[in-house]
């Protein structure tokens, strides 16, 4: 049975906790930040962790992570 391939784009968005959840950067962030307030931008910074329904669907694209 040959390898999975891990999927790179997910594998770089990404990282896995210890205890085994996934962990993601907030979106919102880039852009357009002069009509965000200081405090929406303070708490964007924060990493969030990825809902159950869509770990489900990430499962299978990081294979050996």
């Amino acid at each position: 049975m040959p390898k999975m391939k891990t999927r790179k784009g997910v594998a770089k968005r990404f990282k896995r906790t210890g205890s085994g959840k996934l962990k993601r950067n907030s979106n919102f962030k880039n852009h357009i930040l002069g009509k965000k307030t200081s405090k929406r931008k303070r708490q964007l910074k924060k990493s969030k962790l990825v809902s159950t329904s869509d770990y489900k669907r990430l499962k299978s694209s990081l294979p050996y992570n």
